[in-house]
């Protein structure tokens, strides 16, 4: 799908199905430096089970054109803007990384769009290193790099594909963020860095919302999740075994089944 939002190309994969008003929506919100492939099976699986979806590729990144937004809360607008274009309300959100942030945010500012939140892969506050930072400024190849060798758990660096055979995740992820525009990295981590609101926006939050965390995140260790775990009003939460910052792609059948399950609790 591909709409104007803010005068600009925006895109959304739908699972190839058409948009039915009469269906629930799920809206699925790429990490840094991605886009909307990353939710391949998840956002497919819903598309042909009876949802409509919304994968989207923010402002910058995939096939949606800029200008970048250099904060949380401007992404959220900006999804809300894509919404509205879309004619979409009371939808399940899903976010990961810092689309969880986006997703935390849009749930608090604009509750008509959002039914239900899923965090997936989250942390608030988030916390990015300087020494990362100044990689993604300075020398991309090397915080690109840093960050497949913190998002796979130790078993995923190896393969840990036996549905694919052959297929290198980490060397998938690496491809992915080098389609990307220069910048697009270091934007999307300051932004991230920056957002200090994510407490008070999840004690805000009024409607059902997950928490989806990888024991093996390193990027965004269990940990850094309870806070906002313990400041939203109605959550569950789940912890996938041996699984890394990039579970949507290291456990995808586990994460598809964990979403799901709490799209339809």
């Amino acid at each position: 799908m591909k709409l104007t939002v803010n005068n600009n190309a925006a895109y959304a994969y739908t699972g190839t199905r058409a948009f039915n008003p009469a269906q629930r929506t799920a809206v699925f919100i790429h990490g840094a430096a991605n886009d909307h492939s990353v939710w391949g099976l998840q956002s497919r699986y819903f598309a042909w089970h009876g949802w409509n979806v919304l994968a989207i590729d923010l402002p910058g990144h995939g096939q949606s054109d800029g200008p970048l937004c250099t904060s949380i809360e401007a992404l959220a607008d900006w999804v809300a803007a894509f919404l509205e274009a879309a004619q979409v309300k009371a939808a399940t959100v899903i976010g990961h990384s810092m689309g969880s942030l986006t997703a935390l945010e849009l749930t608090a500012c604009r509750p008509d769009l959002v039914s239900k939140l899923a965090l997936v892969g989250s942390a608030v506050p988030m916390a990015v290193g300087d020494v990362l930072l100044e990689a993604a400024l300075n020398d991309e190849e090397k915080a690109w790099r840093m960050i497949v060798d913190w998002s796979f758990a130790p078993n995923s660096q190896l393969g840990n594909n036996h549905k694919v055979p052959g297929t290198w995740l980490p060397g998938n992820s690496l491809a992915l963020m080098r389609r990307m525009a220069k910048g697009v990295l270091h934007n999307d981590l300051a932004a991230c860095k920056a957002y200090v609101n994510g407490l008070i926006a999840a004690a805000n939050v009024q409607c059902p919302a997950f928490v989806l965390m990888g024991e093996r995140d390193m990027m965004t260790a269990p940990k850094a999740a309870l806070g906002v775990i313990a400041a939203l009003k109605s959550v569950r939460t789940q912890t996938i075994p041996d699984a890394g910052h990039n579970m949507t792609s290291e456990a995808p059948d586990v994460t598809l089944a964990a979403l799901w399950r709490f799209a339809h609790a």
